[in-house]
């Protein structure tokens, strides 16, 4: 199946789509986005599960590897130069932003799974406040790759695998959402 494009832009993250927008009508100074790591089947993290130790976490499957090339190739045309891609520590999250190949990946703690660990939840999402806080509204695009619980603690929207909220550096830890970008792979 040909990779489906859709662009649906959210008002206030509740509202019902609008139509779909063309992707390099987007500005790329100041963009986030937000994304979901590309599809790795199950929930969670099985018995065992050691953070440096791929072996032992869900992994990204075939399908979601092409989930995350095509999500690259729009985001190529999108902006105009290399985005600052920052991942969560899992592999699933890694491999995703290195398939994207839109710039080098930087590790950063505080994108990671709270899945099975939600004490941690609100120290997590405060340090992420403060890194969104620190990018400024004319910066080169950021890519976060992460998970569902936080994009959804952040945002409040509950991404597809893949899925990415838009959003756009406020000089606050509550950058403004403009929309979302799914790209399917073959399936």
């Amino acid at each position: 199946m040909v990779a489906a494009i859709v662009i649906a832009c959210v008002i206030a993250g509740s509202a019902p789509p609008a139509r779909a927008a063309n992707p390099e009508a987007v500005d790329p100074k100041g963009l986030i986005l937000l994304m979901r790591h590309a599809e790795a089947p199950g929930v969670g993290d099985p018995p065992g599960f050691q953070l440096r130790d791929c072996a032992t976490q869900r992994n990204l499957d075939a399908n979601g590897r092409e989930q995350a090339r095509r999500t690259g190739d729009l985001l190529r045309r999108i902006a105009d130069r290399p985005a600052a891609v920052h991942s969560s520590q899992w592999c699933r999250c890694l491999e995703t932003a290195r398939l994207l190949d839109v710039g080098p990946v930087q590790e950063l703690p505080a994108l990671n799974s709270f899945f099975e660990r939600r004490e941690e939840q609100e120290a997590q999402m405060a340090t992420l406040r403060r890194f969104l806080a620190g990018l400024p509204a004319d910066g080169a695009p950021v890519v976060l790759v992460t998970h569902q619980v936080v994009v959804t603690a952040l945002t409040g929207v509950f991404p597809a695998s893949a899925e990415a909220v838009v959003l756009r550096a406020n000089g606050t830890g509550a950058p403004a959402v403009e929309g979302r970008i799914q790209v399917k792979g073959s399936e």
